[in-house]
């Protein structure tokens, strides 16, 4: 079959989920708005987007989602109000996001699954690769994950999954590669030979996780309306991936950087501190008030 090749020029945030780990703080706003510093978890995967040359953000919505599209529309009356009292840094920080990107939205009418949320997307993507973000997955990276996607992507021609080695006892709770290992494509790069979603630990083929990014090809779309629904009537991006392999090679790419799944509530607060210690104007008073904490004091004292 013919390869699709072609640039990346645009990126899909699925965020159509109803983000019940967070319950209730997601109750009346999305989890992807949920801040991290001083900026919303999606901001920074939009960021990385950017940061990699793809400017062009495909956000997929549902009910509830407003907030996500009012914080990369442009505030007028913010803007006129930071400018009139000459806070130029605060202005700069907001206009900026939305000067750096075109953003379009999609509806997924009810969460079915990640694989649907990539499906809804076909008549903006039309015919060419494109990357999906999860926004859930912060990557601190230098050059930033999805650049080095990209380059994997233009050497090898076909779709790219960013795995990450995690323990055994946490196979179970991502879709988990096979590999051929005895093929040698440069650093971390794999070619796949099987997925599993969410497999027992005795039977996961290898300890390397997919996590949230990945490059794919357009025909994604054709296997994924092939794909069955799962036992919960939703259709896994995973189980498309599989699908797809009959038909061309897959390949996954071990990302040089830090990673925080932050759709959890310790991996949340993880990221808090890592991102607060990072920055030049918290790093070193945050890093103090840590050090001061008696933490021996136990949770109710």
């Amino acid at each position: 079959m013919a390869v699709m090749n072609g640039p990346i020029r645009k990126a899909v945030f699925p965020a159509a989920g109803l983000g019940t780990r967070f319950l209730p703080a997601t109750k009346a706003q999305p989890k992807e708005m949920l801040v991290l510093v001083d900026k919303p978890i999606i901001q920074y995967g939009v960021e990385e987007a950017v940061q990699s040359g793809v400017d062009n953000i495909v956000i997929v919505t549902g009910r509830g989602k407003n907030a996500i599209e009012d914080h990369f529309d442009v505030a007028v009356e913010l803007e006129s109000y930071l400018e009139q009292r000459g806070q130029t840094v605060q202005l700069e920080a907001i206009r900026k996001i939305t000067q750096l990107i075109n953003v379009s939205y999609v509806r997924q009418g009810e969460p079915l699954g990640l694989g649907h949320a990539v499906l809804v997307t076909k008549n903006l993507i039309g015919n060419e690769p494109f990357a999906v973000i999860l926004g859930d997955d912060v990557i601190d990276a230098d050059p930033p994950a999805l650049k080095q996607m990209i380059d994997v992507y233009e050497r090898v021609q076909g779709p790219v999954l960013a795995v990450e080695r995690v323990p055994e006892e946490d196979v179970s709770s991502y879709g988990v590669v096979a590999i051929d290992a005895s093929e040698s494509l440069g650093r971390g790069v794999y070619r796949i030979t099987d997925l599993v979603e969410k497999p027992r630990r005795e039977d996961a083929p290898s300890n390397l996780a997919i996590i949230g990014r990945y490059i794919l090809t357009p025909d994604i779309f054709g296997a994924l309306e092939a794909t069955a629904k799962d036992g919960r009537g939703e259709i896994q991006l995973t189980d498309g991936l599989r699908r797809l392999l009959r038909d061309r090679p897959l390949y996954a790419y071990e990302i040089e950087g830090v990673r925080h799944d932050t759709g959890n509530k310790l991996g949340f607060l993880k990221a808090v501190v890592y991102f607060a210690l990072r920055r030049p104007d918290l790093g070193e008073p945050f890093r103090r008030y840590l050090e001061s904490l008696d933490l021996k004091v136990g949770v109710g004292h």
